[in-house]
């Protein structure tokens, strides 16, 4: 299930490194702690109908955003639309205009989807955490690996499911992101997942790659 919502305009210039405030609201709304530990089997995307300012020093939303949050976990959901319903606020002069709730769509067994957030994976190798991306000729492998670990956390079956970048997209590209004072190289790419219906459906719930749950591989 998807959650799609409409922000109020502001005036105030937002910094590029605003997603840190997107998961702070999400959690007061969802007023869960365990939620900040472990698995997340949830997706936020990014802010969409934004533009850079003309000093390329931050963002304008002078005629609203869009913001979308995503999780296989109808109750989690239901939970954040009562904490929305309590106090829309979610920073920078920007709150909760309105919102629908989207239901599953169907999905055949093998799915494009563009990112509504950069893809990161990381990993521990000999030692050294790396960033993994798109051209990385293990990026695909670690994608799937994670998607059949958070298939297994919601106890559903994990065999033959897989997720590759889509070495097609001529325009892929990095990004270096700040989360928390911590800098994250991720990449700007589509995904295709295939597998059964269910398995892709689970795939544009909850996201792909790593820290989902922090504004990271979100798809739509």
């Amino acid at each position: 299930m998807r959650l799609n919502l409409s922000l109020t305009p502001t005036r105030q210039l937002i910094p590029f490194d605003y997603q840190q405030r997107l998961v702070g609201a999400f959690h007061k709304w969802l007023g869960d702690n365990e939620q900040h530990d472990g698995l997340s089997l949830y997706s936020l995307s990014w802010l969409s109908n934004g533009r850079v300012n003309k000093q390329r020093t931050g963002l304008r939303f002078d005629h609203g955003a869009s913001w979308f949050i995503s999780s296989y976990n109808t109750e989690l959901l239901l939970k954040v639309v009562h904490g929305i319903q309590t106090d829309p606020e979610i920073a920078f002069g920007m709150s909760v205009r309105s919102l629908t709730i989207q239901a599953l769509p169907d999905f055949s067994s093998e799915q494009r989807f563009t990112v509504a957030s950069p893809v990161f994976i990381k990993r521990t190798i000999n030692g050294n955490v790396e960033h993994i991306l798109y051209d990385h000729p293990q990026a695909n492998d670690f994608l799937t690996e994670t998607l059949r670990r958070k298939l297994r956390a919601a106890d559903l079956p994990d065999d033959g499911v897989q997720v590759v970048f889509d070495s097609s997209y001529s325009k892929a590209q990095s990004k270096l992101l700040t989360f928390n004072g911590i800098q994250n190289r991720a990449s700007m790419c589509p995904v295709i997942v295939s597998g059964t219906s269910e398995q892709v459906a689970f795939a544009w719930c909850v996201g792909v790659g790593n820290s989902t749950g922090i504004g990271f591989g979100a798809l739509r």
